[in-house]
């Protein structure tokens, strides 16, 4: 238990996305507050590749998880990341980056590395193609499928809902 919430409460330490994609930074900081908490090195270890390993890299990138303790990590940011918190989030993004709501001429992009992923400052509705909803079927345990199916459904209806409201149809 000590090694998944010390991954879940340090996974996002210094996320890459707000450390100029250096995607060290994280893992780095997070050894340097393990260290100096005197947590012991048996717990460190594990904790820094969950950290430097769960993120989302891409659509054409595999991420996975040796551990139990990484899995249920990875699982619970991937569900952080998709349905109604999801979406205000994915949208308070956006807006810190200066991205659009919405271009219906640009079009989404699978990348296929995470240098590729990294560099992306496609609009914020393409996020939903290029990640969101392609968590569902990247879950590692039975509980989270369960609860992404829920999630992954309502993301959808918003999607259906968004398209009709900018097309003036709702």
């Amino acid at each position: 238990m000590l090694i998944v919430e010390l991954s879940a409460l340090l996974h996002d330490i210094a996320d890459w996305k707000f450390h100029g994609g250096d995607d060290t930074q994280g893992p780095k900081m997070a050894e340097t507050f393990l260290l100096e908490n005197q947590i012991d090195r048996k717990v460190i270890d594990p904790v820094i590749e969950i950290i430097a390993t769960l993120s989302y890299k891409g659509a054409g990138v595999e991420t996975p998880m040796k551990t139990l303790e990484g899995k249920v990590v990875q699982d619970a940011d991937r569900l952080d990341a998709i349905g109604a918190v999801g979406i205000a989030r994915t949208f308070a993004y956006g807006g810190h980056k200066n991205r659009l709501i919405y271009d219906p001429e640009e079009k989404p992009v699978l990348h296929q590395s995470f240098a590729e992923y990294k560099k992306n400052t496609g609009h914020t509705i393409n996020h939903f193609y290029e990640k969101l909803l392609l968590l569902k079927d990247r879950m590692n345990t039975s509980s989270a499928k369960k609860m992404a199916e829920e999630r992954h459904q309502f993301m959808k209806t918003y999607l259906g809902q968004f398209y009709k409201e900018w097309d003036g149809k709702a």
